[in-house]
C-alpha cells in the first residue's frame, strides 16, 4: 500500500481515504454467466471442511447488491483511536483487493477496490494475512467513493472456493428470476379434510410472505402409505406440485424461515382430532425439509 495514504477517523465505519483507480482502466462488469448450481464433490469437500454451506452464503448474497471475486492487494492496520465501535479483542484493518470478477453489481466497480475489516488476532497476538488472497466479496457500494464498498456483515468477506463461488453465482441468479419464490415471514391457518377411508386425509397449511403471494404446503395421506408433501406457489395447488429441492431458493427460504412446530392458532377453528393430525404433517414437512443448516449469527 502507498506509504503516502494517510487512514483518518474521518471514514467512521465505512470507508478511508483511499488510492484512486488507475487511470484509464475500464470498470468491471458483471459476468452474464452463471456456474451450475451443483455442487462437485471436491466443492463438497470444502464444506466439510469448515467452509460456508448454502444457508450462509444465502445469506450473505441476499444482503449484498455487491458481490465480487477479488485478491487482496494489500491490508494496513487501523489505530484503535480511529476505529469507532471496534469491538473488544478485534483489530480493524483497510483492506485493498484487485477484482477479477464481479458476480453483482448493477453500476460495476473500478479495477481496485478498498474496505473495512474486522479480524481477531490469534492467540499470540498476530494478524491474518491476506496480501495475495483470493475472496469473495459481499458488500454495499458507499455513496460518492466509487472505489470504496462497505461489507454488508462482519464476515463479509470469505476465503474462495469453487463451492462458495458456484453457490454465490446461483444463488443472485435465482434471486433474480422472474419466478423467485418470495419471502416466507410465518404461518396461516392450517387445515385437514378426512377422507373415505381410515387413515386418508388432506392437510393444508397456508404460508404468510412478505409481498403476500400466496404460499401453502399440502400433506396427502392415502391409507398403507408414506405422507406424501408438496409446495405449491399459488392459490391452486396441481399434480406438478413437489418438495423444494435442496439447496434452492425456495427450499433456503422454507428451511431458515418456518417454526419448528405448527402454532397452535394456526388450528385454532379446527376439531381436536383434525388439529393433531395437521400439527403431525406439519412436523413431517419440517423433518422433510431438513435443518437449514446456517451458522452464521444474523
Amino acid at each position: 500500500m502507498n506509504s503516502s495514504l494517510h487512514v483518518t477517523a474521518s471514514a467512521l465505519s465505512i470507508a478511508l481515504l483511499a488510492l484512486p483507480a488507475c487511470a484509464g482502466e475500464m470498470p468491471v462488469r458483471p459476468q452474464n454467466s452463471y456456474a451450475n448450481g451443483a455442487v462437485s464433490g471436491a466443492a463438497a469437500q470444502q464444506d466439510s471442511l469448515g467452509g460456508p454451506g448454502y444457508a450462509d452464503i444465502a445469506d450473505l448474497v441476499l444482503s449484498a447488491p455487491v458481490i465480487a471475486d477479488a485478491t487482496v492487494r494489500s491490508t494496513a492496520k487501523i489505530k484503535p483511536a480511529e476505529a469507532p465501535n471496534l469491538a473488544p479483542g478485534l483489530v480493524r484493518l483497510y483492506v485493498e483487493v484487485d477484482v477479477t470478477a464481479l458476480i453483482r453489481g448493477a453500476d460495476g466497480l473500478p479495477p481496485r477496490i478498498g474496505y473495512l475489516l474486522d479480524v481477531a488476532p490469534d492467540s499470540a497476538g498476530r494478524v491474518p494475512k491476506f496480501k495475495k488472497a483470493r475472496v469473495l466479496l459481499f458488500a454495499r457500494p458507499v455513496a460518492g467513493a466509487g472505489n470504496q464498498v462497505q461489507l454488508v456483515a462482519p464476515d463479509a468477506q470469505i476465503d474462495w472456493t469453487p463451492s462458495a463461488d458456484a453457490r454465490a453465482r446461483k444463488i443472485a441468479k435465482d434471486a433474480l428470476a422472474s419466478d423467485a419464490p418470495p419471502v416466507i415471514t410465518g404461518i396461516g391457518n392450517a387445515f385437514h379434510v378426512a377422507g373415505a377411508l381410515p387413515g386418508e386425509g388432506e392437510t393444508q397449511i397456508f404460508l404468510t410472505t412478505a409481498d403476500q403471494r400466496p404460499v401453502s404446503l399440502s400433506v396427502l395421506r392415502r391409507p398403507g402409505e408414506q405422507p406424501r408433501w408438496a409446495v405449491a406457489l399459488s392459490e391452486i395447488v396441481d399434480e406438478s406440485a413437489a418438495p423444494p429441492a435442496p439447496e434452492t431458493l425456495l427450499w433456503y427460504r422454507m428451511a431458515c424461515a418456518l417454526p419448528p412446530t405448527l402454532p397452535e392458532r394456526s388450528t385454532g377453528s379446527l376439531e381436536a382430532a383434525d388439529a393433531a393430525i395437521a400439527h403431525e404433517d406439519y412436523a413431517f414437512v419440517i423433518a422433510a425439509l431438513g435443518p437449514c443448516g446456517r451458522t452464521r449469527k444474523i
